[in-house]
Order: C-alpha cells, then sequence, then structure tokens
C-alpha cells in the first residue's frame, strides 16, 4: 500500500518517519510512500526500463534501421518486402516509411519485380553492405561485453528469471 504524505506537514524535530517536507512545486509523486515490496518492484522496472531503453538506442531496436539492413545482408543482400515484414512487428505502411529513409540515407535500392509489380525486392548497396558489417560486429562485441559482469551460472539463472517475468507478463495481458 502507498501512504500519502501531506506535503504542507512539516516533519516533526526526531520524526522517525523517515518523510521529508516537500519542496513547493514538489511533483505529487515524490510523496508516495511504498512498502518495501512496491519499492522493489519499482526499482525492478526502472531497471528493466532501462535496459530496454538502452538496447533500443544502442542496438538498433527492433525495426530499425541496423536490425534491417542486418537482417538484408544475412539473406544475401537483397529479400522481398513482403518477406522482410514478416520479420518485424510493423505495419505495411510503418516498414514502407522506415524503407524510405534506409533508402534516402543510400543504403538499400527498392525495385518492382517485373513479373509481379506489386512485389518490391530490396537490394542492399554498397555502402548498406559496409553499414551492415558495421552494425553486426557492434553487435557481435556488445553481445560479448553485456554480460561479462556476470558468471555463467548467474546469465543463466538472469535467463530464467526474464523468461519467467516474461511469461507471467504475458498472462497479465489476457
Amino acid at each position: 500500500m502507498c501512504e500519502l504524505v501531506d506535503v504542507n506537514d512539516e516533519p516533526e524535530s526526531g520524526d522517525a518517519s523517515g518523510a521529508s517536507s516537500a519542496s513547493p512545486g514538489a511533483d505529487m509523486w515524490d510523496t508516495i510512500t511504498d512498502s518495501p515490496e512496491e519499492a522493489l518492484s519499482r526499482r525492478l522496472l526502472e531497471g528493466l526500463g532501462y535496459c530496454g531503453h538502452y538496447m533500443h538506442f544502442h542496438g538498433g531496436g527492433r525495426s530499425g534501421k541496423a536490425p534491417i539492413i542486418c537482417l538484408i545482408a544475412k539473406r544475401g543482400g537483397q529479400i522481398t518486402q513482403q518477406e522482410l515484414g514478416s520479420f518485424f512487428e510493423l505495419k505495411p505502411g510503418s516498414l514502407s516509411e522506415v524503407l524510405a529513409k534506409i533508402e534516402t540515407a543510400g543504403f538499400i535500392e527498392r525495385t518492382r519485380n517485373p513479373e509481379d509489380r506489386r512485389q518490391l525486392t530490396i537490394r542492399l548497396t554498397d555502402k548498406g553492405r559496409a553499414e551492415a558489417a558495421r552494425d553486426q560486429e557492434a553487435r557481435r562485441h556488445f553481445r560479448a561485453q553485456a554480460f561479462d559482469c556476470l558468471s555463467i551460472e548467474e546469465r543463466k539463472t538472469l535467463l530464467d528469471m526474464l523468461e519467467r517475468i516474461r511469461t507471467r507478463w504475458e498472462e497479465l495481458d489476457d
């Protein structure tokens, strides 16, 4: 349970509650006192949030330039837009928008299939191949160092815990 602290009350001297008076304009959330369990959950979520944010911005996200050009490189340098779309959680219009930006940057070329004009083939340019190689190396480097602060056994334990959390969160969505 959360306890709201009246921001207008000044703590008495010797107050053992640990509550501090809020400064004028302090955020309402600064005045909430969590139970130890709630505080731990809040810190876990903040930590997971930081990890997600870090991975998104340093790893290219799940559907940005880096994962797209790396996938195309792994598929031999070309792929249809439809095949590419099946790998990412993007609507076709959103994928087209991302691909337009990648194309404008000179990393890919899109051409219509002469046999089926509805289908687009996406090919990496030389610039795109070089960028994909740099991105793949950066990802390998990150994976090699991301968990080196943990022993192999700790990594396995973390993986087990993350899988249990994911399963639980999926249940909460039902």
